[in-house]
């Protein structure tokens, strides 16, 4: 504690202990002589630099204020007033052996003045010498028979100087005056524990209790004092004299809760959990950490049911409660309710936007279950709101406008995001280049789009997505097929499965006028796709057309028609019975 809490005096107390001049002294029938007419001159004139010193002080003008009151003291040095306030100008310049010279001359000159004794208390406390202003303290409350204005204080120095007992002893006169109030037992248990002192430590606490009666958080602060000193028998002995009392109070129901699930009394533990969380006025963050807790035991049928029965007061009345979102997001998460989960974490989002470990959560998980990219986009700007220089959440937002096929904003955000990550991630970095080539190409930025790729297959030579990406635009362009073949090969060999990449590869195999070897890849990729897009049924009708099967073309082309990702000229193909590149 640097600052002592003194009410000192307010700026206008200067004033009115300042020696004036009464206005009648001017008009005295004495005539005065040259040498008391001057005394009354210097002290006009110390006394109109004191009111400028004021003045700027209270402008906030502190080099003219200190000016001044230096000029006044010049003309009255023994005004207790003056030497006051510059002691008060040097503690606010933190010139504390000044400030303490200045305040000691103005006690010399006004040894009564209750202020200059605090004055000289403050500067050795803001000079760590406690001890110093401990006894001044001590002196002002002797010399005035008062101790209620500064006893607080006191009691402070006292425990920074680690005099323990004479700490309690100025707190328990506090008391006399205050009263029994949490803020000094608190303080007075402390120290209690400090000394080892526990029955006094909790007869403290029971005094607390008696004189509010019904008040939980003073039942509750006792129960964990007794609960740390292994006094659980007793903690639970208070809670449960406490319900019979007040039995509608939850909080102290959750305390009954945590103190036989400590007896692994499970079943009495869980009664008074569920009868707690029954209560509306049971706080959602607390609920939500006891429904977190028990999350992360070990799943079995009966820990489910009960997760299950918490749940439902938990929905019913704190879903405004971002923490109860979270945790019921995870126990659906854990159900495997993917969507449930993205809808309570995307509650939870909207009501605290700020919680970077929970769009960490959320957007992947968005990705992960293929939820609309525009919902996925709005989210990941939000996260680059609230958190600028995340490389990552930059990725998530370029690469979900991307999805979206709004390419400029993707390619900004992706840009955005390689720059911030700046290789510290070179995970993070790969994927950005990969994301971005794909949208300079839908750019029209081809050559720039194969230069990313070349980049970062120089640092993986494996990247599936690239493999596969590049090797499909080199065949739109018809440029370096051997280089493409040899890319959509390395795809299809290990994931002979994969729809996408057969579906390259035929196309490869396509522009290379291998039809009869596209032909099985683009069957294949048919077959293992559950739903085929437009532009695997066109490529299917156009190798088909190209090895004579022409009914069986229009077939297919017939069934992309309706379907997205379709070339320009389907439907030129369809009414002309013909293939067009």
């Amino acid at each position: 504690m640097n600052k002592l809490n003194l009410n000192f005096l307010v700026w206008f107390f200067t004033f009115t202990i300042f020696l004036g001049v009464p206005i009648g002294e001017a008009y005295a029938q004495k005539k005065l002589s040259r040498k008391e007419r001057k005394a009354k001159e210097k002290e006009m004139m110390a006394s109109r630099l004191f009111i400028e010193g004021q003045k700027n002080l209270m402008l906030d003008d502190y080099e003219k204020a200190y000016f001044y009151f230096l000029k006044a003291l010049e003309f009255k040095e023994e005004e207790s007033a003056i030497h006051f306030k510059l002691s008060q100008m040097m503690v606010r310049a933190k010139q504390y052996e000044k400030a303490l010279s200045y305040g000691q001359r103005a006690l010399e000159l006004d040894p009564d003045n209750k202020y200059y004794h605090l004055q000289i208390a403050e500067i050795y406390n803001s000079q760590n010498k406690t001890k110093e202003a401990a006894g001044v303290l001590e002196n002002l409350m002797a010399k005035e028979g008062n101790y209620r204005q500064y006893i607080l204080d006191l009691a402070s120095l006292y425990l920074k100087l680690q005099d323990l007992d004479k700490a309690l002893e100025a707190l328990n006169k506090a008391e006399e005056y205050y009263g029994v109030v949490e803020q000094l037992t608190a303080q007075k248990q402390r120290i209690y524990l400090k000394k080892n002192n526990l029955e006094m430590a909790i007869k403290e606490g029971e005094k607390l209790i008696e004189a509010h009666p019904g008040n939980s958080r003073y039942v509750l602060s006792l129960v964990d004092i007794l609960f740390n000193n292994n006094k659980k028998n007793q903690a639970l002995e208070l809670v449960l004299s406490t319900l019979s009392s007040y039995p509608n109070q939850p909080d102290i129901k959750m305390a009954a809760y945590n103190l036989y699930k400590d007896r692994n009394e499970n079943q009495l533990a869980n009664k008074y959990l569920k009868e707690a969380f029954a209560n509306p006025d049971l706080e959602g963050i607390v609920k939500a950490k006891a429904f977190s807790d028990i999350l992360t035991q070990m799943q079995n049928t009966s820990r489910d049911q009960l997760l299950d029965s918490l749940s439902k007061p938990l929905e019913t009345y704190h879903l405004n409660n971002p923490e109860t979102l979270i945790a019921l997001g995870d126990y659906r998460l854990q159900q495997k309710d993917a969507k449930k989960a993205i809808n309570y974490y995307s509650k939870a989002v909207n009501i605290t936007p700020e919680n970077e470990q929970l769009y960490q959560q959320l957007i992947p998980l968005m990705f992960e279950n293929q939820e609309p990219f525009e919902e996925i986009a709005e989210i990941a700007s939000k996260a680059t709101e609230n958190f600028p220089e995340s490389a990552v959440f930059w990725f998530y937002l370029g690469t979900a406008k991307s999805a979206s096929k709004e390419n400029e904003m993707a390619k900004s955000a992706l840009e955005k995001s390689i720059e911030l990550n700046n290789t510290s991630n070179p995970q993070l970095a790969m994927m950005a280049n990969s994301q971005l080539g794909d949208v300079l190409y839908s750019l029209g930025e081809k050559e720039k789009a194969f230069s990313i790729y070349e980049e970062v297959l120089s640092q993986n030579a494996n990247n599936e997505h690239i493999l596969n990406n590049y090797a499909y635009f080199l065949s739109l362009e018809k440029k370096n097929l051997e280089k493409a073949l040899n890319m959509s090969q390395k795809l299809v060999k290990k994931y002979p499965d994969n729809p996408t990449y057969l579906d390259t590869h035929a196309w490869v195999l396509f522009q290379l006028d291998r039809y009869e070897e596209a032909r099985p890849f683009m069957e294949k990729a048919l077959e293992i796709e559950s739903e085929p897009s437009g532009v695997m049924f066109e490529h299917y009708g156009d190798i088909m057309y190209k090895i004579g099967e022409k009914k069986i073309a229009l077939d297919y082309w017939k069934k992309a028609m309706s379907m997205e990702d379709t070339s320009e000229f389907l439907a030129l193909k369809i009414k002309n019975k013909t293939y067009y590149e």
